[in-house]
């Protein structure tokens, strides 16, 4: 068995590589370290997978038989279980989805007590754990073996939850949703009609093999046509587990994550609810979101790519905001994880205080073209690249030539025997062709 965790949790197909044996272990190591052989709390939610029946069903009774209680959460999106766990005290929180991946696949991720993604060393220790062999502290019998505890409808309490974060409300709002068959589908409706939204709902009916099938934030042309045909003041597009969201202003055009970031950011700086005038972003972030923040008086501050280390940055700091252009982005004064109904919820209320069209509010960010090109580099070689004089000095060469409208940026996969190299400009002809050659001077090295 090879590493267990990747970026996000656990994931792969589910009983294949995901089988109920690694999901029993997970429980149970996790139980071992977190609650350490007292009788404590775990809450587990799930997205719409047919597979997520058969994970948490072996979730359940490897936790049961550490003496856990178990709080089952149902079909709700990944932040409504880190919001939970917090709200009960319980000793840890369980998602079991693979976000936006086909339905195949599974995943397994947990949270804390305080309701945040476990951090590289924590996963690392149940990774140990499981690798060596799960052998329990303590085998619990009679009153000790824990039970399956009852619980409020969870769409009731997130959904009460997501409401106090903003202070209006949507009538006289046409709001077309992209579900993606996943585990926003009851909720995310029921939030925006409560409020006065008038709701038009797509891919809203799960069956358990139709979740991200064709649908969701990673086809937001989908949400396009229904907007402009509809005439909604308002598109919104969530992945499978609604942690992230990707918007459609009202004549169509895609709002990501960047733009949802300088929006809200000067939104909160406005409003004197921006900590530190920051905004957290990857180096992923398009130059646009630098240049519209500085423009704003707002520093953006940026990590490596994932949304853990753009967490990890802002409880480090202390800031409020950030996420990623994929539309992961993490209010921090409200919740702890990436939460695409939160999101959705701040932008609603943006635009009707401001009473302007989505599409004027994005205007303040020009989204400058960026184009991407893999170098196929061995593993052993596509780290300290950028160090290689023949290639430092190709990089500095096309940085001059940009004329700081631009930037180029180089860095390894995390999976692959790939660098990847990322290049933004204003002429996407010239960025290109910059790429290319790059990319060709990178591989002639090897």
């Amino acid at each position: 068995m090879g590493k267990l965790f990747g970026t996000d949790g656990v994931r792969g197909i589910a009983n294949k590589d995901l089988t109920p044996e690694l999901a029993n272990q997970l429980a149970k190591a996790s139980a071992e370290i977190f609650i350490k052989g007292e009788k404590g709390t775990v809450v587990i939610g799930k997205d719409t997978r047919q597979s997520g029946d058969l994970l948490e069903a072996a979730m359940v009774s490897g936790f049961l038989a550490m003496g856990v209680d178990v709080v089952l959460l149902g079909v709700i999106p990944t932040p409504a279980v880190a919001y939970i766990t917090r709200k009960i005290q319980a000793g840890m929180g369980g998602m079991i989805s693979a976000s936006h991946n086909p339905y195949e696949y599974n995943g397994i991720k947990f949270f804390n007590q305080d309701g945040f993604k476990l951090r590289d060393e924590v996963e690392e220790e149940i990774e140990t754990y499981i690798l060596r062999g799960v052998k329990e502290s303590s085998n619990p019998t009679g009153k000790e073996i824990g039970k399956i505890l009852p619980f409020q409808t969870s769409e009731n309490v997130y959904g009460d939850f997501v409401k106090s974060s903003i202070n209006n409300d949507f009538s006289g709002m046409k709001v077309a949703m992209d579900l993606a068959n996943g585990a926003a589908y009851k909720v995310a409706p029921m939030v925006f009609r409560s409020l006065g939204a008038e709701v038009i709902a797509v891919h809203n009916q799960p069956d358990g093999v139709n979740i991200n099938d064709g649908c969701g934030s990673t086809y937001p042309e989908v949400l396009k046509e229904i907007v402009v045909e509809h005439q909604c003041d308002l598109g919104l597009s969530f992945d499978g587990d609604a942690d992230r969201l990707i918007a459609v202003d009202e004549k169509g055009q895609v709002v990501d994550g960047d733009q949802i970031m300088a929006i809200c950011g000067s939104f909160l700086k406005e409003k004197n609810q921006l900590k530190a005038d920051t905004v957290v972003a990857t180096v992923m972030s398009n130059i646009g979101l630098s240049l519209a923040l500085k423009e704003k008086g707002i520093h953006l501050k940026q990590t490596k790519v994932g949304d853990r280390y753009v967490l990890e940055e802002m409880k480090d700091k202390g800031f409020s905001l950030g996420g990623e252009q994929s539309g992961h982005l993490i209010f921090l004064d409200h919740n702890t994880t990436g939460d695409g109904l939160l999101s959705a919820l701040k932008l609603g209320e943006i635009i009707k205080e401001k009473n302007v069209p989505l599409s004027q509010l994005a205007g303040m960010m020009e989204k400058f073209p960026q184009t991407l090109v893999n170098a196929k580099v061995p593993n052993e070689n596509k780290h300290g690249l950028t160090e290689i004089p023949m290639i430092k000095k190709e990089i500095r060469r096309l940085e001059d030539l940009l004329n700081q409208e631009g930037r180029v940026l180089v860095r390894p996969s995390g999976t692959e025997p790939l660098v990847r190299v990322m290049i933004e400009g204003k002429n996407l002809d010239e960025i290109q062709s910059f790429a290319t050659n790059l990319v060709k001077m990178i591989e002639e090295q090897f």
